[in-house]
């Protein structure tokens, strides 16, 4: 059985935690690992199961590797996705690059950012799934459903299969509460959970019947892919002509050997800061808290203090979360529409739509401590080993002062090594590297100056991660 991972979410309604370019996959929401390294530790113990396969937005692309080696299940392989077309086009660059390698063993789709309590309930959901999909069936798992919940879509079963398997009738978008409390009270409606099981081939054909246009952007796509490392990109152009659709509609409710089989084991997609919550362990009076924070006379709130210490006073059904640049406070019946605050913000081509003040690169991460019209403050953490590009700037001057550890510094012609406390000046338009060849963390502040400071003003040479 084969772990293909679906990592394509940008999480905008768990902002400012969760941004598009470190969206709620690779956060450590529940636990003390991100979520997307529980996605494949909770399948520990599952017998015959293959290194997973990843399909991922090409930003993501580090961190989905260093993540996942991070909890040891390092990826058989990384799909990237140059642009977003939903969950069919995803599936099936994962299916056609497994029958290219003369595998057709039985594919468990499974989105990065789920919570599931009962892991042995899965594995046994995932058994009974299995001899289904081995049978030639396309398997999806609606989870039981607990309440009249208008923030999930639905699937309708038909006739009973075999035991704990059903036939599928329907695939329905998210209900208002009325038809969501019918949906409850007939017992013939499931959660969608997202989880599929099948093998490559059957999904192959399945979409060459229904969608064959989306079919053969697919296969161009993959047939001019660039592999990279433990990458596979495939061809933008190809990719971006392919049509958009999710397997639900392109493929599951058209097809007739669709069944589902039900999933009772504590299942939650984590959609909201109000879901979040539900999850989260609490207090006497309901509170869920992390960080530095002090409750007075408050209940059942969510509050997240990353930086500063959060006090609460006389306030109920409250989110409340702190980030280094963002402090975000609703009511919990509102969370849906903290959507609007990242539309916003991506109207007014705000940083913090897209990024945190920290932002992780393949080599380490960047702090922007301050800055200014003219000028910029970063605290630089170096991986050992890693380096940074070859590169150059149009617009701006930096200053590099070691803080601790040893960096291997290319400054135009010349080659140095510094130190704790020593610096070097890179003038405009100058040809220079960052390098850690020591074996702790380099650490160091950088103070860029210039007329723009956007960075998008690098120029690179050459770079180790293939970055353009």
């Amino acid at each position: 059985m084969i772990p293909v991972v679906l990592s394509g979410g940008s999480g905008t309604r768990l902002w400012p935690y969760s941004r598009s370019q470190y969206p709620k996959q690779f956060l450590p929401l529940t636990s003390d690992m991100t979520m997307v390294q529980e996605t494949v530790s909770r399948l520990d113990g599952i017998e015959e199961l293959a290194r997973p396969w990843v399909i991922c937005n090409e930003n993501h692309r580090f961190m989905v590797a260093e993540q996942l080696r991070a909890c040891g299940h390092t990826p058989a392989g990384i799909i990237l996705e140059p642009v977003g077309r939903n969950t069919a086009p995803a599936i099936a660059l994962a299916a056609l690059a497994l029958i290219a390698k003369g595998d057709d063993s039985v594919m468990l789709i499974l989105p990065a950012d789920h919570v599931i309590e009962h892991e042995q309930v899965f594995h046994q959901a995932i058994a009974i799934a299995a001899q289904q999909a081995e049978a030639g069936k396309l398997v999806t798992f609606g989870v039981v459903p607990t309440a009249p919940e208008t923030g999930y879509g639905y699937i309708k079963r038909s006739d009973s299969v075999t035991e704990n398997v059903f036939g599928v009738q329907q695939f329905v978008e998210k209900p208002d509460a009325e038809v969501a409390q019918r949906y409850l009270d007939s017992g013939e409606y499931y959660w969608n959970s997202g989880m599929f099981m099948f093998k490559p081939t059957r999904y192959i054909e399945e979409l060459e019947k229904f969608n064959p246009e989306m079919l053969a952007a697919c296969k161009a796509s993959l047939d001019n892919a660039n592999i990279d490392l433990d990458f596979t990109r495939v061809n933008k152009e190809s990719f971006e002509a392919c049509p958009e659709d999710s397997i639900d509609y392109a493929v599951m409710e058209k097809t007739d050997s669709a069944v589902v089989v039900p999933l009772d084991a504590g299942w939650s997609d984590v959609g909201s800061w109000s879901a979040l919550w539900d999850v989260s362990e609490k207090d006497e009076h309901g509170n869920t808290s992390k960080g530095d924070v002090l409750i007075h006379d408050s209940r059942n709130c969510y509050i997240q203090a990353d930086k500063k210490l959060i006090a609460t006073v006389g306030v109920d059904d409250m989110v409340i979360v702190d980030t280094d640049d963002s402090l975000m406070v609703a009511s919990k019946d509102k969370v849906q529409e903290v959507k609007s605050i990242v539309k916003s913000l991506k109207s007014q081509s705000r940083s913090e739509a897209k990024v945190h003040r920290k932002v992780y690169r393949p080599w380490g991460y960047y702090d922007s401590i301050d800055f200014g019209e003219r000028f910029q403050v970063k605290r630089i953490v170096v991986r050992p080993g890693a380096e940074l590009s070859l590169q150059m700037h149009h617009h701006r001057a930096e200053h590099w002062i070691v803080v601790s550890g040893t960096a291997a510094v290319v400054n135009g012609d010349d080659e140095i090594l510094l130190t704790e406390n020593q610096s070097t000046y890179i003038p405009i338009g100058q040809r220079h590297q960052l390098k850690n060849p020591g074996s702790i963390p380099l650490e160091l502040i950088e103070v860029q100056s210039g007329s723009y400071l956007g960075e998008d003003d690098i120029v690179r040479f050459k770079d180790m991660y293939g970055r353009v």
